[in-house]
């Protein structure tokens, strides 16, 4: 029986993952910000005769106090884990932060995902071949750091905000595997594409109508695109880093994934969180 820890586990493809895991015999561990979200997957668990292998945390992981402690109680009480998935996101319309004082995009999309792999690491590294599956951008052209505005204090926009985030992704797969190149745990980047996860709930009409009827006509549904994640869990890669676009092996070698911008982001998010 794996142990799997799911981010944005109550919803979307987190969801349909972690009943996908508990249909297999897995132990699911889904981490999500909203209750109601929570007690819904843990009804659904018992429906499937699995109550006893799923359990739900509730956590905002936008803040990074929250997200070490949420890791360090994992540890404990699971102290071998086979598979982390991170697919916590919320699109933001508008600029906030923290408690802490951090841009929330960044804190939950970016920040939340590099301190989760570093403080599971141990616990991972018990398992027989443990996996990171990041779910992010693999690659994207269309996004880039703001090396001098990280939280985008002065030109915040929404999709400038996720693209950043999305290419960011990318660089902590590569960080992961060069601040631990002895370690067991693979490192799977994976972009599912366009997937119909009410991507039309953050915005309001008439664009939340044309995202409804665009995510109807050509996004792919929940339980496809959950294949090849599931396979990643079961069989992965033999490489250290490894990113794909829904079925298809990304090059991992190329400008995106730019070994020595990783580590200027990793050396970043290590002072921010401290």
């Amino acid at each position: 029986m794996r142990t799997v820890v799911i981010t944005g586990g109550t919803q979307g493809i987190g969801r349909g993952l972690a009943l996908d895991r508990l249909s297999r015999g897995d132990r699911v561990i889904a981490v999500g910000s909203s209750r109601a979200k929570g007690e819904a997957l843990l009804a659904e668990a018992a429906r499937l005769g699995a109550a006893d292998r799923c359990s739900f945390e509730p956590v905002d992981l936008s803040s990074p106090a929250a997200t070490i402690e949420l890791a360090d109680r994992l540890s404990t009480r699971h102290p071998s884990i086979d598979a982390v998935v991170l697919g916590a996101f919320r699109y933001r319309t508008g600029r906030r932060e923290t408690a802490e004082g951090i841009e929330q995009t960044f804190s939950l999309y970016v920040l939340s995902r590099f301190l989760l792999a570093e403080h599971l690491r141990t616990a991972l590294e018990r398992a027989p071949h443990p996996v990171i599956v990041n779910l992010c951008g693999t690659g994207t052209k269309a996004g880039h750091l703001h090396w001098d505005d990280l939280q985008l204090r002065r030109r915040y926009r929404p999709r400038t905000a996720t693209m950043q985030g999305a290419r960011a992704n990318d660089l902590l797969g590569v960080a992961f595997t060069d601040r631990h190149p002895d370690s067991p745990v693979r490192y799977v980047l994976h972009n599912p594409v366009f997937v119909d996860t009410n991507l039309a709930e953050p915005f309001r009409p008439p664009i939340r109508t044309v995202v409804s009827v665009l995510a109807r006509l050509f996004a792919a549904p929940v339980a496809r695109a959950i294949v090849p994640i599931a396979a990643h869990i079961d069989a992965p890669p033999a490489a250290a880093l490894s990113a794909f676009r829904a079925h298809r092996p990304v090059d991992v070698t190329g400008p995106a994934f730019d070994p020595a911008a990783a580590r200027r982001l990793a050396r970043t998010l290590q002072d921010l969180s401290a």
